[in-house]
């Protein structure tokens, strides 16, 4: 018995795994990253929020919006999935560079959704983190750090932008 000449994985690894793994891993990290930051941004947020309102409890109710702000890139990277897999489809077995433009396309949108997610979720988190502090010490200071808090939710906003902008570039083949 003789051995293989050619291994199955040199060289083109890339284009030997089906093209849905990688669409389906899109999925996966669309929706896992963004619930990922949104929760960090809420723990972060939500840690100051109630140390400062044993002190101040006024406080409670005008800074529960930086936690919507971090619940927001969690539905950002859910709506991001739901394009995503409703763009599949099943082609014939021989793959064409379609295929795997379209799935790598899918993979690469979850993947920006999911990182600039991230980022925004630190960025509200930290945010209305001093939010919470500065507002417990003088009430005045609100409105004025809050529109920082709205720059850092369109890091999110830009990502879903980018990641459609992507996703929607790509078809899988229908033949």
């Amino acid at each position: 018995m003789s051995l293989p000449t050619e291994q199955p994985w040199d060289g083109n690894w890339l284009i030997m795994v089906n093209p849905f793994m990688w669409a389906g891993l899109g999925v996966a990290l669309s929706i896992g990253s963004s619930v990922l930051g949104a929760g960090w941004g809420i723990y972060m947020t939500g840690a100051s929020l109630v140390g400062n309102a044993v002190k101040n409890p006024r406080i409670t109710s005008k800074n529960l919006i930086s936690v919507l702000f971090c619940e927001a890139l969690a539905i950002y990277g859910i709506i991001l999935a739901i394009i995503i897999q409703n763009k599949y489809a099943s082609p014939p077995y021989p793959f064409q560079a379609q295929d795997y433009r379209a799935a790598y396309a899918n993979f690469f949108a979850g993947l920006i959704i999911g990182m600039s997610n991230v980022g925004a979720g630190f960025c509200v988190g930290k945010l209305g983190a001093a939010i919470a502090n500065a507002d417990a010490a003088d009430s005045s200071l609100f409105v004025k750090c809050f529109v920082m808090e709205i720059f850092g939710e369109a890091i999110g906003l830009m990502g879903v932008i980018v990641a459609v902008i992507v996703c929607s570039s790509m078809s899988f083949r229908t033949d």
